[in-house]
């Protein structure tokens, strides 16, 4: 699919977004209005492999979309394993471009626009030395981390924005879909996100 396509389906599913959410979702834009430099986004979930990933990637689609130049976007896990293939397949079939340089944890490159730097993605937990160590939010992307990483050290912030892990379609005949569906919702999360910080900005 073609960004532009995906895009439209994005926009047109803004509306959908559930009234529970978009109070998570509004929190988090009036802390990124409220930063005084940049506001840093760490999305975290238990292996940073799926969930958490996916929901960086589209953050940083949506503030490049919206022109917001004072958010960062990362992702952490409590252990490191590795971004899942099914999970870099849904975004492949999504629009971006992929390199794939291997290795067990390989730090793919995903290109959305050829305006664009691309985005280097691997797993690694949330205290990397390529994440932010202070001042940044922390937003609980699964349920498992969420309540098994009780303190996010240097967090200034955090928020619980689970989503349901794709992960339990792995083999099954509806892998494409329900990756394709998770990969979707998060999409369209994340540009709500971003739309609530210009548009109360």
């Amino acid at each position: 699919m073609s960004p532009e396509k995906y895009f439209e389906q994005i926009k047109s599913g803004l509306s959908s977004v559930n009234p529970d959410r978009k109070i998570v979702l509004n929190r988090i834009a009036a802390y990124i209005r409220r930063s005084e430099k940049i506001a840093k986004l760490v999305f975290i979930c238990t292996h940073n492999s799926r969930r958490s990933q996916l929901a960086q990637v589209w953050a940083a689609v949506a503030a490049d979309y919206f022109d917001l130049k004072n958010v960062d976007t990362y992702s952490g896990g409590t252990e490191a394993t590795a971004f899942h293939p099914n999970a870099v397949a849904a975004v492949h079939r999504a629009g971006f471009e992929i390199k794939n340089p291997g290795g067990e944890n390989p730090h793919y490159e995903l290109t959305f626009s050829k305006n664009r730097p691309a985005l280097v993605c691997f797993s690694k937990t949330y205290s990397d030395s390529a994440n932010p160590q202070k001042n940044f939010a922390a937003i609980m992307v699964c349920s498992d981390a969420d309540e098994g990483c009780p303190v996010v050290f240097g967090a200034e912030r955090r928020f619980s924005l689970p989503y349901a892990d794709p992960k339990i379609a792995d083999g099954r005949i509806d892998e494409c879909a329900t990756y394709d569906e998770r990969c979707l919702e998060i999409a369209i999360e994340m540009f709500y996100l971003m739309s609530q910080v210009l548009k109360n900005g």
